[in-house]
């Protein structure tokens, strides 16, 4: 399964590794850190085997915490490339819950991201999904199954656009060569660790403090392109 996202610099989890602890009324063994030497190490070895199942099962560069913005479990076959439309500018978000925003269209620095994403709006693709990851530095969207593992793979358009406040760009997966054909984020303050490593392909100009004032589960009523 792949999980698509931007990922943050630092730590990949603020919540930190987890640890294991015996339980303090656990009467098997004996008391409390008097078990048998094979009965820990049976356990050691069943955490083992339990962590790496996780890690392998969960290749993410973003499923929360401290991630950047990833993009879902993406269809065998890659998304077609799309059908030549009018002229994509600007795009204009309108919430469901009220308030919109704008963000420009960068088609001579991602003419492919651009025209992929003037055509999904303007057939509706977009309306009534929601933002499905929220933290203090994105806000992210897009996904059809709204869960971060909905899209298909189409390949990135990397370009010199910098990721500062405001800027729209694509959700991938560990492949840095496919893009998510569909979920998209904005960055709420400077992201430049971004720079060259996400599809870049946008920038708010009008209506932060509404992307602000996103919350998970908040739905997107339509995506007008001009």
């Amino acid at each position: 399964m792949t999980v698509w996202t931007p990922r943050e610099a630092g730590p990949a989890s603020r919540a930190g590794p987890g640890r294991w602890a015996w339980d303090a009324d656990d009467s098997v063994g004996g008391p409390r850190g008097q078990r048998p030497l094979d009965h820990r190490y049976r356990h050691r070895m069943n955490r083992r085997s339990f962590l790496a199942t996780l890690a392998t099962s969960c290749v993410a560069v973003a499923c929360g915490g401290s991630a950047a913005p990833t993009g879902g479990t993406a269809t065998k076959s890659p998304s077609p490339s799309p059908t030549p439309g009018p002229a994509a500018n600007k795009a204009t978000v309108e919430l469901a819950k009220g308030g919109s925003f704008t963000f420009t269209l960068r088609p001579d620095k991602a003419p492919q991201t651009v025209a992929r994403f003037a055509q999904k709006s303007r057939a509706s693709f977009y309306d009534n999904l929601t933002f499905h990851r929220v933290e203090d530095w994105v806000v992210q969207g897009g996904d059809p199954l709204g869960n971060g593992t909905g899209g298909g793979k189409v390949p990135s358009e990397y370009n010199d656009l910098p990721f500062v406040l405001g800027a729209v760009g694509i959700a991938r997966g560990q492949d840095p060569a496919i893009n998510n054909d569909s979920q998209w984020f904005v960055v709420k303050k400077d992201s430049s660790f971004l720079n060259n490593q996400y599809t870049n392909f946008g920038l708010v100009t009008a209506g932060m403090d509404v992307i602000m004032g996103i919350k998970i589960g908040d739905r997107i009523k339509s995506i007008k392109i001009e």
